[in-house]
């Protein structure tokens, strides 16, 4: 059985993603921040989007946290494995860390 292709974003999802793709390494951006860059949607719709991203290393879904420093969810989990991988990243990146997991 094949896999279905992935769909075709929308312009909300790739306004998002073309966002994202300019957060430089070491940095990040909250999803509120994102939402008012591209001036549409709020936090949680980028977020949507983000979970929804295809698997692409252009798009660097690991440096949008929330707005109180937590990094949030990451493929399409609030916790477990892939939030640990997030941390990771943003770690080996140079993302300084609070205590208690908060991005500085």
């Amino acid at each position: 059985m094949k896999a279905k292709p992935a769909p075709e974003p929308t312009d909300f999802q790739k306004a998002v993603y073309d966002a994202v793709r300019k957060i430089p390494e070491g940095k990040v951006s909250s999803y509120a921040l994102v939402a008012a860059w591209i001036r549409r949607g709020s936090a949680r719709t980028v977020g949507t989007a983000l979970r929804h991203a295809p698997d692409d290393p252009s798009i660097p879904c690991h440096r949008v946290i929330c707005s109180d420093g937590r990094v949030g969810g990451f493929g399409g989990a609030a916790e477990g494995p892939h939030v640990v991988r997030k941390e990771r990243l943003l770690r080996n990146e140079g993302v300084p860390f609070l205590a208690k997991g908060r991005v500085d």
